[in-house]
């Protein structure tokens, strides 16, 4: 039976990805959620889910021993980041004075600024909170099915920013654009939650469970 791997490094309630993960399964592959190094590297699949801040979870991430461990499994197989899953890849993040991330995807993570306003002139609140569109920018295997411009559900008041524009596959627009999904090579990661956004998410997440790696 082939599985999933979802990465529980000690931070937030991770239940609502597995369950949402297991309602996108396809037959025959089983949703596991995992701290061991083994378990991880043995899945088909690795979903890499986070919230809160960078330094806590890279502070906790050193501490189960699953940096080098990540940073295997995004190179081998199908991986997707959600949230701060995906601000970690990164390089470094802004947070903090300056905390050092994964270094998957190179780039930086911002902080919004707090003096952004919309089209009206309304100062926008941080953390940027609630449903906002992803504009697809190239074609991807985990869009499929997707409308474009389809309403996903964010909470963040950090976004990345990477080096290489080719490898956003989809922006969002708060006060800017900024870039909300990134893909390089087997790795797929996006800013919003998948399992709180409807059947977009849900479709986002069935897709990767079929997704083979190749684009």
């Amino acid at each position: 039976m082939k599985h999933v791997a979802v990465v529980d490094y000690g931070m937030g309630n991770l239940h609502s990805v597995v369950r949402a993960l297991e309602h996108a399964a396809p037959a025959g592959m089983r949703v596991h959620l995992t701290d061991r190094a083994a378990d991880i590297l043995a899945a088909d699949r690795v979903v890499f889910p986070g919230q809160g801040a960078a330094r806590d979870c890279m502070a906790a991430l050193g501490a189960h021993g699953l940096g080098p461990v990540l940073q295997e499994a995004a190179a081998t197989r199908p991986f997707l980041g959600i949230c701060m899953g995906l601000q970690v890849l990164m390089d470094d993040s802004d947070e903090n004075g300056g905390t050092p991330c994964l270094g998957l995807i190179p780039g930086h993570v911002r902080r919004f600024d707090d003096t952004m306003t919309d089209a009206r002139g309304a100062r926008l609140k941080i953390p940027h909170m609630g449903w906002n569109q992803v504009h697809q920018t190239r074609d991807h295997p985990l869009w499929a099915g997707i409308p474009q411009d389809s309403r996903f559900y964010f909470v963040h008041s950090y976004y990345v920013v990477p080096d290489d524009e080719g490898v956003v596959a989809g922006t969002t627009d708060y006060g800017r654009p900024f870039a909300s999904a990134l893909a390089a090579g087997q790795v797929f990661a996006i800013q919003c939650h998948p399992e709180k956004s409807a059947a977009p998410g849900l479709a986002l997440l069935a897709n990767f469970m079929q997704w083979d790696g190749a684009i």
